[in-house]
């Protein structure tokens, strides 16, 4: 039996890609993350939910900087290999230990890290010296806090070492341990719920998996794996089947916890597409747009249930790749704070014409390859919004507005870097 002719018209009207994200923002911005308290040893990947100062001084005291003989400058500035400096060694300083006052002439053996003993503000470097036996020839100049880091060099007490909204890295965290930092509050994670729908698809653990005839689930892990990359916490909500029920019961329950909804599938004009169904009649609930000027891309929807916002993917991957990263990706960044990923841009030259539809915003992939001082571009023939291929192929991402009749041979464009 046939499709319905009323499912099978397509979109009534398509949202042009600017409007569609106005509408995305403004909803979201609704939503609000809270913040915690967390180890600073674990707080890598986090964004930080207010300033964080610096109680200490970076180093705390004066220190070596290298191996060698802490001494007094003043009594080696003439020093030199024929008119050596001598000192005589009164005791060893190890790193981070030891506590020596030096008197007139007197030196002190000292390791990177070691504490200047009081009376001393510089350090003759072991090679620029020659020991024997209680005494050491310092057979070069010496100035003043040569080879010493000074207190507080690095980080000063009272510093603002990093601003409320950073994303701590893992280097960070060395820092705020530095600091004597034991916990550090950053903003909550953001809490998202993602479910796909079809009855013909199945996890890669279900044992159909490998019959070679089944459909395998692979767009929503992609999806979590980039939620994840923003710093989200994510809740799976599974696979759900093609049941406008079932859809609302799991909708439902996964509305509870969350802060925003995804759904993969079920969103093209068709007899089994029934995610955008699902909001009907249910309270708090309304569909914004459904179907998008984009290619690929174009059964993107979005919408609220049970006030939550719910972003409506397309099943195909590409066309969910595109989706989340002209959508999601933004909207969490303007909610938590979690820097977008900058993607690096290049010119290059096109291999060949590419049409276009008017009125409707293209994403071609691209190959890039070197020619002559430049580079060319050249589209990848897969184009379907299903070929994940063409994107793990790809080099970069050519965006062709809306206004754009076409692209011509040899014209140039901006090529947007793929991979991180």
């Amino acid at each position: 039996m046939g499709m319905p002719l009323a499912r099978m018209k397509g979109f009534r009207r398509l949202t042009k890609v600017a409007d569609a994200l106005e509408i995305v923002l403004k909803e979201s911005s609704k939503v609000r993350v809270g913040g915690e308290v967390i180890s600073a040893e674990n707080a890598f990947g986090r964004v930080l939910a207010e300033d964080v100062v610096s109680q200490y001084d970076v180093p705390p005291y004066d220190r070596a900087a290298v191996d060698g003989y802490a001494i007094r400058s003043e009594e080696a500035l003439s020093a030199s290999q024929s008119n050596p400096a001598i000192f005589r060694v009164v005791g060893t300083v190890g790193a981070g230990g030891g506590q020596w006052k030096v008197g007139s002439n007197e030196a002190v053996e000292i390791y990177t890290g070691g504490v200047m003993p009081e009376g001393t503000d510089a350090v003759a470097m072991a090679e620029d010296c020659e020991r024997k036996g209680d005494e050491v020839l310092v057979l070069r100049a010496v100035p003043k806090y040569a080879n010493v880091s000074r207190k507080g060099e690095d980080i000063k007490r009272g510093e603002v070492v990093f601003r409320k909204g950073h994303l701590l890295k893992a280097w960070d965290i060395g820092v705020l341990l530095s600091i004597r930092m034991r916990e550090v509050a950053v903003r909550s994670r953001l809490k998202v719920a993602i479910l796909s729908t079809g009855s013909e698809l199945v996890e890669i653990s279900d044992p159909k998996a490998l019959d070679g005839w089944s459909v395998v689930d692979s767009t929503r892990p992609m999806i979590k794996a980039l939620l994840a990359q923003a710093g989200c916490e994510v809740v799976d909500g599974g696979i759900v089947q093609d049941s406008l029920e079932e859809i609302r019961d799991r909708l439902t329950k996964l509305a509870e916890g969350a802060d925003l909804l995804i759904t993969i599938g079920g969103t093209s004009v068709g007899g089994r597409d029934l995610v955008p169904e699902a909001l009907e009649g249910v309270q708090g609930s309304r569909l914004l747009f459904h179907g998008i000027a984009a290619k690929p891309g174009k059964p993107l929807g979005f919408g609220l249930y049970i006030g939550k916002p719910l972003f409506m993917l397309p099943g195909y991957p590409v066309s969910a790749l595109v989706g989340y990263e002209s959508f999601i990706e933004l909207t969490i960044s303007s909610i938590t704070g979690f820097p977008r990923r900058e993607r690096r841009r290049v010119k290059a030259r096109l291999s060949r014409r590419v049409p276009t539809s008017p009125g409707i915003r293209h994403f071609l992939r691209v190959t890039l390859e070197g020619e002559g001082d430049g580079l060319m571009a050249k589209p990848i023939a897969l184009t379907g919004s299903g070929l994940l291929s063409s994107v793990t192929k790809a080099d970069g991402m050519v965006i062709i507005a809306e206004d754009k009749e076409g692209l011509e041979e040899g014209e140039e464009v901006e090529v947007e870097l793929l991979g991180d």
